[in-house]
């Protein structure tokens, strides 16, 4: 499948009006009643400023205005409606505040699931396209980001809100003024247009940063015990430092140019604000009524000028790692899986047959399998070998269901598995790999992965058919807490464990891939004896080298280089 960057139209949304609309437009007002609020308190300093001079000057238009409205023009009313206002406003900016970080949660909530549901969904070939630690960046820096995004998204518009609170305010008070002002502070805004382009080049150099990162401690981390053992720790070490280097670099970059556009802005507006003083004072001859609330009115719009720099900056710095997030979900839920019918689950009653099934992971490569035709019986032991490479887990992802072919069939005696049949019979497939994959739970808990409505005395036939009733004989016995990963157990224990698991999902087909490869030879011989008891219950598929296991085996199937050699006999 195609993963170059999904069409816009096919981009998920952050926001969807559909279902936040309501509380969008909840937020927007409370954004409006609180400008509204600072506004008026803003305006009421003309006839407190009228009451507390010499009484030459009648308030102006303001004063005009409270006159026919029946507003006393009292030192005491005026004093107690603008500590009103003043209160009130607190309050909706209070309230503003909760409703904001919920509204944030909730679709912050609602990315990272929505990307978790998306890799859940994803058709296996994708996945396994896709770099480990591009996923784990999606679910936890490019969300954070996403975070950030919308963060200071609401604070932008809050603020434009409350700007134009102010504005019309000072359009009440001096419209000569106010025109003045809006003409400077829009020529200011414009002389940062090309800064916002460079930190939306930054933003994209910061996520790159974080990439590399998460790569090299995925790696480092699934490889520490060859670290250690070569005594390379130092070297990784430094190697990871290097990557934390260049990620500061790229953030000191993006705050050097956000301290130089609030310095240009802040020494920028401080001119402006001189001049309109100057030019009102000295060539319009306005009332120092009306030039002491404007400076006012310019004081606040000015710091709330450079919030809105700060966060138009900071909008263009995450945006990157925000349309990165999406595009993954947008590839993810592309190759979306059908749902799962059980109804449609074909039974195997005779056997799974691959007919000249070829499988390809790029245009370029060889085939992972080319032209394969092979049959495993419903009932008994296949040995699935070859040298590494050669194909054995893919072929083992095809009679699982993971995979489909490009081309060729898959058959369970007669059905296709393909579409919602191939979803379906994962239902009847059970999986145990090399390196156990438990959690960090009791031994019930992780057997009630697979069966979670499971009795007790259900769990124990399970321990018993996988060689694992050594949890039987523990003090705390099902209820036994293992650790991270299992760790309270030994290797041949945690194998026989996933066996149990396995078992629980009563399967048509067992999948034994590498299962024993770094067990030693007593614990081999305790799941050699549980296979054999399965032989005759289910179709079990061993891939392997050499062991115990292998010696079960009723047929063998020989790949090297995506071809079956032979299907042995033994």
């Amino acid at each position: 499948m195609n993963q170059d960057t999904p069409p816009l139209a096919d981009r998920p949304r952050l926001f969807d009006p559909a279902e936040h609309g309501l509380a969008a437009a909840w937020l927007a007002f409370l954004m409006v009643l609180g400008a509204i609020t600072e506004g008026i308190g803003i305006v009421l300093l003309v006839p407190l400023l009228t009451i507390l001079g010499d009484g030459a000057s009648d308030g102006g238009r303001i004063g005009a205005a409270m006159v026919q409205l029946g507003l006393p023009m009292r030192l005491d009313a005026m004093l107690a409606l603008f500590v009103a206002l003043v209160i009130v406003r607190g309050l909706i900016t209070y309230y503003r505040a909760l409703v904001a970080m919920r509204f944030e949660m909730v679709l912050i909530d609602r990315l990272r699931a929505r990307g978790w549901r998306s890799l859940l969904h994803c058709d296996w070939r994708v996945l396994l396209g896709m770099r480990r630690s591009n996923t784990a960046s999606l679910l936890i820096s490019q969300v954070d980001q996403a975070g950030l995004f919308i963060n200071q998204a609401i604070l932008a518009l809050a603020t434009l809100v409350t700007l134009g609170g102010i504005g019309l305010a000072a359009l009440a008070i001096s419209p000569r003024l106010t025109i003045g002002a809006l003409i400077a502070g829009t020529a200011v805004l414009l002389a940062f247009h090309g800064m916002r382009r460079r930190a939306a080049h930054l933003g994209e150099a910061l996520g790159a940063a974080y990439g590399r990162i998460y790569s090299q401690l995925n790696e480092g981390l699934g490889a520490l015990r060859v670290i250690k053992s070569l005594g390379r720790e130092d070297r990784a070490a430094r190697d990871l430092a290097d990557q934390f280097v260049d990620l500061r670099r790229a953030q000191l970059d993006y705050q050097r140019d956000l301290g130089r556009g609030q310095l240009a802005l802040q020494g920028g507006g401080a001119v402006v604000l001189a001049l309109l003083v100057w030019a009102a004072l000295e060539r319009w001859h306005a009332d120092v009524t009306v030039v002491l609330p404007m400076v006012a009115l310019f004081a606040r719009a000015l710091p709330l000028l450079g919030l809105l720099q700060q966060a138009g900056l900071t909008c263009a710095h995450a945006r990157p790692a925000v349309t990165a997030a999406l595009d993954l979900i947008a590839t993810a839920e592309a190759a979306r899986e059908p749902e799962a019918d059980p109804a449609a689950a074909p039974a195997l009653a005779q056997a799974i047959q691959l007919d000249n099934v070829t499988v390809r992971f790029g245009p370029d490569g060889p085939p992972a399998l080319d032209g394969v035709s092979a049959a495993i019986p419903a009932r008994g032991v296949v040995a699935l070998t070859g040298p590494s490479g050669a194909g054995k887990s893919t072929l083992a992802d095809l009679l699982g269901g993971l995979l489909s072919p490009d081309s060729g069939t898959v058959l369970v005696d007669d059905t296709a598995l393909s579409g919602t049949a191939r979803r379906a019979w994962r239902g009847k497939v059970a999986y145990v790999q090399q390196d156990p994959v438990l959690i960090s739970g009791t031994i019930r808990d992780n057997l009630r992965w697979a069966a979670a409505e499971a009795e007790d005395a259900r769990l124990e036939q399970a321990l018993r058919d996988a060689s694992a009733a050594f949890v039987l004989d523990l003090p705390q016995g099902l209820d036994t807490v293992i650790g991270d990963g299992g760790r309270a157990l030994s290797g041949g224990e945690r194998q026989r464990l996933m066996l149990a698991r396995a078992l629980l999902r009563d399967p048509a087909l067992l999948i034994l891939d590498e299962a024993t490869s770094a067990l030693d030879a007593a614990n081999e011989a305790q799941i050699a004896a549980a296979v054999r008891g399965l032989r005759r219950r289910m179709a079990v598929v061993i891939i392997g080298h050499r062991g115990a296991l292998l010696d079960l085996a009723d047929a063998e199937i020989r790949l090297e280089s995506g071809h079956i050699v032979a299907p042995l006999p033994r």
